[in-house]
């Protein structure tokens, strides 16, 4: 399959459309998100929205990049990574992330963090394969 990948810089209908069908896939206890609120992640300057495309122009997946400044250094997040099942094993999800690095690296970051569920083992398996190391960490989530 030929992807390309792109940062997402205003939200139509094909993006609103596309978050309908690919969040049930990434979460079942997160309704999609809004247009309102898309736009507000495309207009965030800490967010950047990758968006996959296939050769016809549909989007097979989306990848944020969170990009922020601490006193130490340049940080770098990936999160919500989804790719929607027709296209998954097909090369969507690699292309996402190494934009996604190639982006970290040119905004300044050293590292870039992601987490993912040990029962996503093709994620992974991709993520083994491009070079993340799995850290010895304890992730803590406090709930508002």
């Amino acid at each position: 399959m030929t992807v390309s990948v792109t940062e997402a810089t205003a939200v139509d209908d094909a993006l609103v459309d596309a978050f309908a069908r690919l969040t049930p896939q990434l979460s079942r206890s997160n309704p999609p998100p809004t247009r309102a609120e898309l736009d507000e992640l495309v207009r965030s300057e800490a967010s950047h929205l990758l968006v996959a495309r296939d050769g016809d122009g549909a989007i097979v997946g989306s990848l944020t990049l969170v990009l922020f400044r601490i006193p130490t250094a340049v940080r770098a997040w990936i999160e919500d990574v989804v790719v929607d099942e027709a296209a998954r094993g097909q090369g969507v999800g690699e292309a996402l992330n190494r934009e996604a690095l190639r982006m970290a690296a040119e905004n300044g970051a050293r590292t870039v963090d992601l987490t993912s569920r040990p029962s996503r083992e093709a994620a992974n398996r991709l993520y083994q394969r491009i070079g993340f190391k799995q850290r010895d960490t304890n992730v803590y989530r406090y709930e508002l």
